[in-house]
């Protein structure tokens, strides 16, 4: 088996980081005669996709592996088709399984394609379609995310520990699998490599856990076995922290293409005919198109404000349920993160969220009168793991660093906002790489307005322009680069 880095079949150049994992992980499958399992524990930002991605072709190009599962959290299954369009320097066909369940069955029914076959699918359905993906075989699964296998009894687990009996390669992928117990951690090796742990839960408590509390019923690691515990938990897992990666490039901008639900798409689809119309209609100056401009820009994250109501209605979950595991992903790395959003809905949104999942935050928004302080908890209490900001109020003055990733949950126009808004964790005082993640809702204006402020171009004038031309400015349009 190949474990020669310089070969690794992707588009792009691969970091150190990345290609000491891929030799790692290939290493770790030849010194259990070809199969098994490996754990790729790599940081939001430091490429553990494309270094899954890499595993899998070489193990392709062998001819190891014809049909490879990927299960990931619901909201982030296009990001593979996404990364595999961008990195994948070998034959693939991929097909990410959405609709309904008998749909999802259909589409696993007649998938063909030429080279690897690459099935992507998230881990609710994974255990509703057990059978059908038992059926199909795959040589290889990769776990994103793995640490949404934390409990042994939930149904998802189940199908993941029932499925990785059969497949010949299992890859978890994941900033660390230890949530906030060490004991969540047998569920996500039983799946990967039970050899590890051991496939009873009860027995692996027994060994590492002294069960205290009321009742008994919190585990505390004996201190006699941590040393084992850590040898075994690092022995087919590939561990990488931003702080260590150091030929990571100073900033990383990830964009998360999300696509809408197909009733607010239908919603959008409308707005931007009667935003056309309006405007076909009226006076055509800059002011116009922004404020029509900026009702899309609204809807896109989730709300809508009626004409006669400064009340917003909610009308799509697609970017907050993105938001909400990447927060997750993020505190169970342990790492801080700031999210700027622009309207005031989305940011109460955002708050509620926080606060359903019991975790501390800081918020600077129109209103907030002590911002020092936010900042300041922000920057010094180990509890207040999230920052969120109004880009056009959280943008100057204050210094984030406490944070090395900051998520734009959406965006305004201003070139200013932008870049006074990055500037926030990027500057001195900052010890990491700084990770931007854009959540862009596919096929809408949030495209255009990322590309104008990447650009440094001029979004109204550009519409206007559009618009003279006969064009809708609102609409999408595909386009060469």
């Amino acid at each position: 088996m190949k474990a020669d880095a310089s070969a690794m079949p992707i588009k792009v150049n691969a970091y150190r980081h990345q290609k000491d994992a891929y030799d790692f992980v290939l290493k770790t499958f030849r010194q259990n005669g070809g199969s098994g399992g490996a754990s790729l524990l790599m940081e939001m930002g430091t490429g553990k996709t494309l270094t899954a991605i890499a595993v899998a072709g070489t193990l392709s190009e062998e001819m190891r592996i014809n049909r490879l599962l990927i299960v990931a959290p619901l909201s982030i299954l296009g990001v593979w088709k996404e990364e595999f369009e961008k990195f994948a320097d070998f034959p693939y066909t991929l097909e990410v399984l959405e609709g309904t369940s008998d749909k999802k069955r259909e589409q696993l029914r007649w998938f063909r394609g030429n080279g690897l076959q690459v099935v992507v699918v998230n881990y609710e359905s994974c255990w509703r379609l057990e059978k059908e993906l038992s059926d199909w075989s795959p040589d290889m699964i990769i776990a994103d995310e793995g640490h949404k296998m934390k409990s042994h009894k939930t149904q998802a687990s189940k199908a993941m520990h029932h499925l990785g009996v059969q497949a010949k390669y299992r890859l978890l992928l994941t900033g660390t699998p230890i949530t906030n117990k060490a004991i969540d951690i047998f569920s996500q090796y039983k799946f990967t490599d039970p050899r590890i742990f051991g496939s009873s839960f009860y027995s692996f408590r027994t060994r590492f856990f002294n069960m205290t509390g009321y009742g008994n019923h919190t585990p505390v690691m004996k201190k006699e076995k941590e040393e084992e515990f850590m040898k075994r938990m690092h022995s087919i897992a590939f561990r990488a922290r931003k702080a260590d990666c150091l030929d990571l490039p100073e900033v990383t901008d990830i964009v998360h293409k999300i696509k809408l639900e197909p009733k607010a798409m239908k919603l959008y689809s409308g707005l931007v005919e009667e935003s056309y119309a309006e405007l076909s209609k009226g006076e055509l100056t800059v002011t116009n198109v922004l404020t029509r401009i900026l009702r899309l820009s609204q809807l896109t994250g989730g709300f809508l404000c009626a004409d006669d109501s400064s009340r917003a209605e909610e009308v799509s979950t697609a970017k907050m349920e993105v938001l909400s595991d990447l927060i997750d992903a993020s505190v169970q790395e342990g790492q801080k993160i700031v999210v700027i959003a622009r309207f005031v809905a989305e940011i109460e949104a955002i708050k509620k969220m926080l606060e359903s999942k019991d975790i501390g935050y800081s918020v600077i928004a129109g209103g907030v009168k002590d911002r020092e302080e936010q900042v300041a908890r922000f920057q010094k209490d180990p509890d207040t793991m999230v920052f969120v900001g109004q880009i056009a109020t959280a943008g100057m003055g204050i210094t984030l660093t406490a944070a090395s990733t900051m998520v734009f949950y959406s965006l305004d126009y201003s070139m200013a906002n932008f870049e006074q808004a990055k500037a926030r964790i990027h500057r001195a005082g900052q010890k990491y790489p700084c990770t931007y993640v854009y959540l862009i809702a596919e096929k809408t204006v949030d495209e255009k307005v990322l590309k104008a402020l990447k650009g440094k171009a001029d979004l109204a004038r550009t519409l206007v322009d559009d618009f003279r031309k006969g064009k809708n400015p609102f609409k999408y349009e595909v386009t060469n680069g």
